[in-house]
């Protein structure tokens, strides 16, 4: 279940990316993907739980967490727009160092010496990618600092969800959250929607039903099933794999370029998450 959650993740970036180049703008393919996925977990929730209700003292908690999951979509769709699939897959790498700061700096977990130079190890990776990206570096600037804005975004999120999830299903934040954001995301493409065409063809509607069914549906189903099965710990080392999975998928699929300098930087991240992975028990016991 962890292997193919990872890989389903890891598609999406060569899906999606595929999806924008054939036309489909990002703020339609966002809200129209985020719709399509909230009417399903909607539809999967209210027959097990005959309720979404979220108690009010949670809800600023919630309103943060649909902040940040509403930025890290927009972040990412408009990221995979203006740059490489396998650029913003490898700067997503950094996702679990940017988890640990976000944690530390909430109070979760304390990050000794080995955590900061492994930080600083990842981060000088995204400057590798970032550099070696192919074309000029401001040619692909602004989709590589949005694709660290996702990365920061889905770690952040990941740390504000913890507490709803001790007192909340996965289907019912998954419904709330996916629900909420799409209609922010359809108010937000309402200028584009009408002047967008969808005369696609059929590869296209096949890559944005996997799109909503697979990255958004499925997966929160097998990750949330793994995780109580073998624990969190074991889960994240799968996890980990995703960017550079996805980084091959792209280069397989849509024939994109790695340069040396991508390849260093991937290499670089890959080694400060595996140099950050000391052991953190504050972070574990939650």
């Amino acid at each position: 279940m962890l292997l193919l959650t990872v890989t389903i993740w890891a598609l999406n970036f060569t899906v999606s990316k595929y999806i924008l180049d054939a036309g489909l703008h990002p703020l339609p393919y966002s809200s129209l993907r985020y719709s399509a996925a909230a009417l399903v977990f909607v539809a999967l929730t209210y027959p097990r739980e005959r309720s979404f209700r979220i108690a009010r003292h949670d809800l600023p908690l919630v309103t943060l967490a649909v902040a940040l999951l509403l930025t890290n979509q927009l972040s990412f769709v408009y990221a995979l727009d203006l740059t490489t699939a396998t650029t913003v897959a490898l700067i997503f790498g950094t996702l679990p160092i940017f988890t640990a700061l976000v944690a530390r700096l909430v109070g979760i977990e304390r990050l000794g010496r080995r955590f900061w130079i492994a930080a600083s190890l990842s981060f000088a990776g995204v400057a590798l990618v970032t550099v070696g990206s192919g074309k000029s570096v401001s040619a692909n600037l602004g989709g590589d600092l949005l694709a660290v804005l996702g990365a920061a975004t889905w770690g952040a999120y990941s740390v504000a969800i913890a507490p709803l999830m001790r007192r909340y299903s996965p289907f019912r934040l998954s419904a709330v959250f996916l629900a909420v954001v799409s209609v922010a995301l359809l108010l937000l493409a309402s200028p584009q929607l009408g002047d967008q065409s969808f005369d696609f063809g059929w590869l296209v509607w096949l890559g944005f039903a996997f799109a909503v069914l697979g990255p958004l549906v499925l997966t929160n189903l097998l990750w949330f099933t793994a995780i109580d099965r073998v624990g969190p710990s074991r889960a994240s080392l799968f996890a980990n794999l995703q960017p550079f999975l996805a980084a091959i998928i792209a280069l397989l699929l849509l024939s994109e370029e790695l340069t040396r300098l991508q390849i260093a930087g991937g290499l670089a991240i890959a080694a400060g998450i595996v140099l950050s992975r000391e052991r953190r028990p504050a972070l574990r016991s939650r």
